[in-house]
């Protein structure tokens, strides 16, 4: 039986059930709080007149309603009418207002073409965009005077009184002109080149202005100017980014990995200096979307960040010629095409010959020369080209595609003959190095706050070499293949005005291929590895411009297939402004890579280009992973800039065979690791038309290998100190750069005297690297000038002489058991001597 307490409660509860339900079927509210409910779940925006919602009630609409289905709902509950604008924003407005609106046209000033998505503000409240065809149109409310603004142009106030909707406004606006000071001041090596928030350097080529050497926006060249950054054998293919190798650095080209980034087996840059459009170079604290590497990541766009006007390109100078052209076949679409060949086909200027005479030294090439008899010939061939196509497509207001593809190729033939005793020698020497890449790129902005992009990519590298020599009719050939292809998706999703999330998958394919074969006596070996991976991106960015925080974090989860094996690789970017002057910076990265380049013999590829890729097994040869620490105090006021930063930085699981060892280790297969410590600075001031900066690194870098008898000694590229000075003056259409650079020498391993019967001499080493090399010190000059026609066509002639005191620098030493003298001797390998270069552009 119930106690009069227990019906009581259950009395209670049958009305609070009651009440329950009474909630579901719903109660009116007033229209001012069913806005305020949609505004928050779906992140849009209501522009109305107060005296239109005043007092009106209704029943809420259901929240698992979409955006259109509720606002569908309230007109047919109500006499108003519910402008939708781009899921955005959505005007109020009574139905008989409904015919009263306004159109227009914006159009630039400076080219009459349409300027698509220009702000159009009507009483600062109510705001639309204009098309790709410069067009819009909103509601006519009783004040009617329209703000219309734009990036780049200067704003216009315009009174829609005497608007009429059959003819539309034709709206004109001026360009803002003081966007460029901005540009300049931001300028921090050279105009064109700025640093980012997040820590990454950006180059824009088309603003580039001049720096020491340079006649061109080489990306390669340039980024060798900024601290930290080196190549010890005065190569492109030999950049160390912080004491790393050049394998160690992800170059990507439109999102298509190269594997080949020199002409010339290193001289010259593969990326035509006059077509990229933004080149992004990250020394730490790249995105959690970059795998593949443990060093720095240069990622190069060509793809225009807005609408180009159709243009045309050709130039020359004492190494190559280039042409260029874009062509805009719609309003939505457009094509690229670049191609760059060498004139030493038909000429062989002063600068070919210097680079001919760098390049070659001390090759087996070389050493045939040396060796010959006074009626030694050779006859020799060399030439490379690279091209590039691009396609771009507009699908209606949200898509887009594109196509890129690019090719390069190096050839070089020699054959050489000598009679030496009677007896007649002869080689036949053949070196093809080339790659071929393509990307094809979807984007779809689903609404304002979300994107998706998809990559589809290859990139096939080849590296061959035959020799034929006459005594015993050997035929020596020697190939190394890359195959690499894969799938990128990036999801961007903007959250709030400061907070935005990214989110993605990759998959990545690479396959190598070493092949050797020999006759006479016969030999054939082929190797071919296959390595798959997949990666889970997860990347999330806070940007408070009032409180001056910047704040990204993202993580990368790698797994791969054949090791079945997964690595975590967490990514940090931190910037604070303690106040507009100066800023603290900190960057942080944990990052692996699968393949490097390796050198089994000092004379593969005679000598030239002796390295070959390989990827990881796991055992003998490891996953590379890195790990980088930075921190940064950054200072800027009254054109004086001031960046100091200190680094540290340990890659775990190299070989012995990927440093280029030649010394005892040059046949010493071990694995161990690197360690690097080390600061950076540059100070900078500019004085009007005058640029000038000075910087230093210092670096510490020390290899460790646990099982070899000398566990730790210093770095093969190991540069303890780094000093480098420019001036430049630009004004007008004039431009000239002067400076130098200066490095403590090379590491390198002297034999040990004291223990070489030099009566049958075997070398004996003292300790790796237990010397240095003299220092090396280079004064660059470059200079160029620009004019135009009055048929709008522009010239420009520029002039470079690198090492203008033409000083004999020293970059490489090593010793060898002489073949002829049974002795030991040095080889020494020098630096480009003097070495000038002209260039001729024009431009349509």
């Amino acid at each position: 039986m119930l106690l009069p307490k227990q019906y009581h409660f259950l009395f209670c509860l049958f009305f609070y059930v009651l009440n329950l339900l009474g909630q579901d079927k719903g109660k009116a509210v007033s229209l001012n709080k069913i806005i305020i409910d949609i505004e928050q779940q779906h992140q849009v925006s209501f522009n109305y007149l107060e005296e239109n919602i005043a007092g009106l009630q209704l029943m809420p609409p259901k929240r698992s309603l979409s955006l259109d289905q509720k606002l569908e709902y309230l007109t047919q509950s109500t006499n108003l009418s519910f402008e939708n604008i781009d899921n955005k924003f959505i005007n109020i407005h009574k139905n008989k207002e409904l015919t009263q609106k306004i159109c227009g046209y914006v159009f630039s000033a400076t080219d009459k073409k349409p300027i698509e998505n220009a702000n159009i503000s009507l009483n600062n409240k109510a705001q639309v965009k204009t098309d790709y065809n410069g067009y819009f149109e909103c509601i006519k409310t009783n004040t009617n005077t329209l703000l219309v603004s734009h990036i780049g142009f200067l704003s216009k106030r315009v009174s829609a009184d005497n608007s009429d909707p059959k003819n539309c406004f034709q709206i004109v606006l001026e360009p803002e002109i003081t966007e460029l000071k901005e540009i300049k001041a931001s300028a921090i090596l050279a105009s064109g080149i700025s640093k980012n928030t997040d820590g990454s350097f950006e180059i824009k080529p088309k603003k580039f202005g001049i720096l020491p050497g340079l006649i061109e926006p080489d990306a390669l060249q340039a980024m060798q100017q900024i601290p930290g950054v080196n190549s010890i054998d005065e190569s492109v293919s030999s950049i160390n980014v912080r004491g790393g190798t050049h394998d160690q650095n992800l170059f990507l080209w439109n999102g298509i990995r190269m594997f080949q980034t020199g002409h010339f087996f290193g001289l010259i840059s593969v990326f035509n200096p006059n077509l990229a459009h933004t080149i992004s170079i990250y020394k730490n604290g790249s995105s959690a979307f970059f795998g593949e590497s443990v060093s720095s990541v240069v990622d190069i766009s060509s793809t225009p960040e807005t609408t180009e006007k159709n243009s045309f390109g050709a130039g020359i100078n004492m190494i190559n010629a280039d042409v260029y052209g874009k062509y805009n076949l719609s309003k939505k679409s457009f094509i690229e095409i670049s191609a760059r060949k060498s004139i030493t086909d038909f000429v062989e200027t002063p600068t070919y010959k210097e680079y001919f005479n760098k390049v070659f030294q001390n090759t087996t090439i070389t050493d045939f020369a040396q060796n010959q008899n006074v009626d030694y010939q050779s006859d020799k061939q060399f030439g490379f080209y690279d091209a590039t196509f691009k396609y771009a497509q507009k699908i209606g207001d949200k898509d887009q595609i594109i196509l890129d593809l690019i090719t390069i190729q190096d050839n070089l033939e020699v054959f050489q003959s000598a009679t030496a005793y009677d007896i007649y020698r002869s080689e036949n020497n053949t070196l093809r190095q080339q790659n071929y890449g393509g990307n094809l790129s979807w984007k779809r902005n689903w609404n304002s706050f979300n994107t998706t992009k998809i990559n589809i990519y290859n990139s096939a590298y080849e590296l061959l070499g035959n020799q034929r020599t006459s005594i015993g009719n050997q035929l020596v050939i020697q190939e190394n293949t890359v195959n690499n292809n894969g799938i990128n998706l990036e999801n961007q999703h903007i959250l709030n005005s400061k907070f935005s999330l990214n989110d993605g998958y990759q998959f990545n394919e690479i396959g190598v291929t070493n092949l050797e074969r020999v006759s006479n006596p016969d030999f054939f070996r082929k190797v071919k590895d296959v390595l798959r991976t997949h990666a889970v991106i997860v990347e999330g960015k806070y940007n408070d411009t009032i409180s001056r925080i910047y704040f990204k974090a993202g993580t990368r989860l790698n797994y791969i297939e054949n090791f079945k094996k997964f690595i975590i690789e967490p990514r940090i970017q931190f910037n604070y402004g303690i106040n507009k002057n100066l800023h603290f910076e900190l960057l942080g990265e944990l990052k692996s890579q699968n393949s490097q380049q390796i050198i089994d013999l000092q004379k593969d590829y005679f000598g030239i280009e002796k390295r070959r890729w390989i990827i990881a097994n796991n055992t003998s040869i490891p996953i590379q992973r890195s790990k980088q620490l930075s921190l940064s105090l950054f200072y800027k006021k009254n054109d004086w800039l001031l960046d100091i930063e200190n680094f540290y930085k340990r890659v775990n699981g190299i070989t012995t065979s990927s440093q280029g060892f030649q010394n005892q280790l040059e046949f010493v297969r071990t694995t161990g690791d690197y360690e690097v410590l080390g600061t950076e600075i540059l100070v900078q001031k500019k004085m009007n038309h005058f640029l000038t900066w000075f910087s230093y690194t210092f670096n510490n870098n020390n290899y460790d290998f646990p099982n070899y008898e000398f566990q730790r000694f210093p770095n093969n590229f190991e540069l303890i100190h780094t000093v480098s000075w420019a001036v430049m003056y630009e004004k007008n259409n004039f431009k000239i750069a002067l400076g130098t650079k200066w490095t403590s020498g090379k590491p390198i391993t002297s034999p040990d005297v004291s223990q070489i019967d030099f009566s049958d001499p075997v070398l004996v080493y003292h300790k790796p690297n237990n010397t240095n090399l003299h220092v090396f010190s280079q004064v660059n000059l470059s200079s160029t000038y620009k004019w135009e026609s009055v048929k709008g066509i522009q010239y420009k002639i520029g002039i470079s002489i690198l090492n203008i005191l033409n000083r004999k620098n020293e970059i490489g030493e090593y010793y060898r058991i002489s073949s002829l003298t049974n002795s030991i001797e040095e080889v020494e390998t020098f630096a480009l001597q003097r070495t000038p270069n002209m260039s001729f552009r024009v431009s349509l």
